[in-house]
């Protein structure tokens, strides 16, 4: 595939971004089992690569501002552009020498998201997109599933976990859509479950209150790959909101009518037990 001279400079980034990971990632399951060890070390893990992501696309373009996960909002001299980026997508499987974890970084002009990348260097598989230019794995071209039938789809999803998220309003979508489908897989990194949308692995995928670093880059993946994504009601996807729900056109239209059913039947229930809105 030909890339323009900017995906090139975020492909290389990612791919230096995803080697000193690799290095550390070596290491993850050589450190004791203790809370502040590994937790240290991961963190550590996630601010080298962003110091090399950071270094290597203030170079090529000195003006443009930044959104990363570790140091936040960077304010550039073009306001224009903005790199969008996480540099450990994954945390908690890195941590636990999962090898499911990503390099992720996006390319907003005026808003919107023109470019993405997602390394996962431990596969050795780059995922990249450009608008208009479609979307790719390692130069070979992607489309999302031709599947149009719920009882063969598989599709991915987040999960809430302690002290985050919605976990009654997640089981309510969980039991909703697995009785519809072939499976749900919860894979821990949403820009590679993007990506695997995008590639036709996954049917479709829905995540509540992602942050922007986690779906940008994903996001022009699942468009340029023929994908719909909107959010969770059908509505329009904002990456600063975050609220995900993407697929092929019948089964995103399918998936956001299962969610929306979930969302009715907990406020029956809420409404049977006179449970006030929010508990």
């Amino acid at each position: 595939m030909a890339r323009s001279a900017l995906l090139n400079v975020m492909t290389q980034a990612a791919m230096k971004a995803g080697r000193s990971l690799i290095r550390d990632f070596g290491e993850v399951q050589n450190l004791q089992v203790s809370v502040k060890g590994p937790a240290d070390f991961v963190s550590n893990a996630d601010h080298r690569a962003e110091e090399i992501v950071f270094t290597e696309l203030s170079r090529v373009r000195p003006d443009w501002g930044f959104l990363m996960e570790e140091r936040g909002t960077v304010e550039g001299r073009d306001p224009q552009h903005r790199w969008i980026v996480d540099p450990l997508d994954g945390t908690t499987n890195f941590l636990h020498g999962i090898p499911n974890f990503a390099v992720s970084i996006a390319l907003e002009r005026d808003g919107q998201i023109v470019a993405g990348v997602v390394f996962n260097p431990a596969q050795d598989e780059l995922f990249v997109a450009e608008k208009g230019g479609g979307a790719f794995v390692n130069d070979r071209r992607i489309r999302v599933s031709a599947r149009t039938r719920l009882p063969e789809a598989l599709f991915g999803a987040g999960a809430p976990f302690l002290g985050r998220g919605d976990h009654a309003g997640y089981l309510y979508e969980l039991r909703q859509v697995m009785a519809e489908t072939a499976g749900i897989r919860r894979m821990g990194a949403a820009s590679l479950d993007l990506a695997y949308v995008a590639a036709g692995r996954f049917d479709g995928f829905w995540e509540r209150a992602l942050k922007p670093w986690d779906v940008a880059a994903g996001a022009i993946l699942v468009r340029e790959a023929g994908g719909f994504i909107t959010d969770i009601e059908g509505g329009r996807f904002d990456h600063v909101t975050g609220d995900v729900a993407c697929g092929n056109e019948p089964l995103h239209k399918a998936l956001v009518a299962l969610l929306g059913e979930a969302t009715k039947k907990r406020a029956a229930a809420r409404a049977g037990d006179g449970t006030a809105p929010g508990q």
